[in-house]
């Protein structure tokens, strides 16, 4: 199957796995036990026009569009999605006008290598046409078995004819959490899911980043997961000891916890969003933002605030159904309205914006110099002093070239004379990137004085 958000890119349910009876042949689609339930349990009250319907798929989709009734294949193939249990092209959909649109590719899965990009329109599968189709339409079609072929017409912006392609099915191996650490000792995390296991690799990520001064949390095209991964993700930061609010039908509004996590991601924390992070990260942005535990980058998240349950049949079938709305811990609502960040960014600006941010935090003291604009990729960089410095005390790390968003860049110094160096980097710069030079006051003259402050420039690479 496809990495894929089934119902447009949402997937946050509380699981409620209730077993019914059926009254007919356990082949039958349960009409009557989704009507009740439907009556019991839906969010909103439900006219008897849409309750009459003649089946099961029907009168879901006179609900909500987060609402779903699945057939035993649907199901797997969702939860799948959630866990990162994937063969298939790789993308991420949401339904369009004019047919079914990539808002985000795997990185090497096969639409990758395919030249598949974001913004690409999906109009024909084969020769079936997904104009007018759903998400969950079009994932049967699209998806298959390991090592077969699917033929896509794409529509891309700018581009005047479509373009056909095929794309061979392969097996994805998607990490739920990834993590490294970026230059300056700024620890960043990927959460591309909220799955069973979701805990337990933000444990190991943040275990592997020992000794990071900050954190850099990214839950960018994240459409959700279980609502208990999102209260042990919460659980990791200083504080949060609340998770969310949920208001269900005929209840009193309840707050749920966090759940205590030993490990914390202590330090400046920067939680990077886009219009694609939705449900499950949603609930983590709104609370972390309401407790100040986190800064967010990025642009006005989804607004799916609803809570799916799902009742699962003895046919194989499930009905996955609206049953709850959730707020921040002190209500602060999010179904149609998302969270905003504390700093807009432009698109995909949203790390190097944060990254930046945190290493100009720990630059205080030191001086800003004019940035140098459009150098070569074979730059060198020249610092000169005003006296004769005693260059033998020269430390490893005096000097640093960071590259915005990223790693440390290896560099080497040579002496010129008493009052110069050069900085040269070991590899070309990237042509695009943007860094920061950052000179410590690690240096004494030749009389002993020290250097009072450090200095650092921005660097942007032509």
């Amino acid at each position: 199957m496809l990495r894929t958000q089934m119902q447009r890119i949402i997937m946050l349910f509380a699981i409620v796995f209730v077993m019914l009876p059926l009254t007919n042949v356990t082949a039958a689609e349960p009409i009557d036990e989704i009507r009740q339930l439907i009556k019991d349990h839906y969010i909103d009250d439900v006219p008897d026009s849409v309750l009459l319907r003649n089946t099961g798929k029907e009168i879901i989709n006179g609900l909500d569009p987060h609402s779903e009734y699945m057939t035993k294949q649907e199901y797997e193939a969702f939860i799948n999605g959630i866990e990162q249990r994937i063969v298939g092209i790789g993308v991420v959909l949401e339904e369009s006008e004019n047919g079914i649109k990539v808002i985000s590719v795997i990185k090497d899965g096969p639409a990758f290598k395919a030249g598949i990009v974001p913004g690409d329109i999906i109009t024909h599968v084969g020769d079936t046409s997904l104009k007018g189709k759903s998400v969950q339409v079009a994932v049967p079609l699209i998806s298959g078995k390991e090592n077969t072929y699917v033929s896509l017409t794409v529509s891309r912006e700018k581009t005047e004819k479509p373009i056909n392609m095929s794309i061979r099915r392969a097996e994805i191996h998607l990490p739920t959490v990834e993590s490294e650490m970026l230059g300056g000792n700024i620890g960043y995390i990927r959460l591309n899911s909220f799955s069973t296991d979701s805990g337990k690799e933000m444990e190991k990520a943040i275990q592997s980043l020992a000794g990071a001064g900050g954190f850099i949390v990214d839950i960018r095209n994240n459409g959700g997961g279980y609502i208990t991964a999102a209260q042990e993700i919460a659980g990791f930061f200083p504080g949060v000891e609340q998770a969310f609010q949920l208001r269900e039908k005929n209840k009193k509004p309840e707050i749920y916890p966090s759940v205590y996590q030993k490990q914390k991601i202590y330090g400046p924390v920067s939680l990077l969003v886009n219009e694609y992070s939705a449900s499950a990260s949603e609930m983590v942005a709104v609370n972390l933002k309401e407790q100040k535990a986190a800064t967010l980058y990025g642009k006005n998240t989804y607004g799916k605030g609803t809570m799916q349950s799902m009742y699962a049949f003895n046919n194989g079938s499930v009905l996955k159904m609206t049953t709850a709305r959730f707020y921040s811990p002190k209500g602060i609502a999010v179904d149609k309205v998302g969270v905003s960040p504390d700093v807009k960014t432009l698109v995909n600006e949203e790390l190097t914006t944060a990254h930046y941010d945190q290493l100009v935090m720990t630059l205080k003291g030191y001086k800003a110099f004019p940035a140098l604009e459009k150098v070569k990729t074979t730059k060198t960089f020249t610092v000169s002093m005003t006296k004769d410095m005693d260059w033998r005390q020269l430390g490893k790390n005096a000097v640093q070239l960071i590259e915005i968003g990223g790693k440390e860049s290896s560099i080497r110094i040579e002496v010129k004379d008493g009052k110069t160096i050069e900085v040269i980097p070991e590899y070309p710069l990237q042509s695009g990137k943007k860094y920061m030079l950052i000179i410590h006051p690690a240096w004494k003259d030749k009389l002993g004085n020290g250097m009072k402050h450090g200095i650092y420039l921005d660097v942007t690479v032509r």
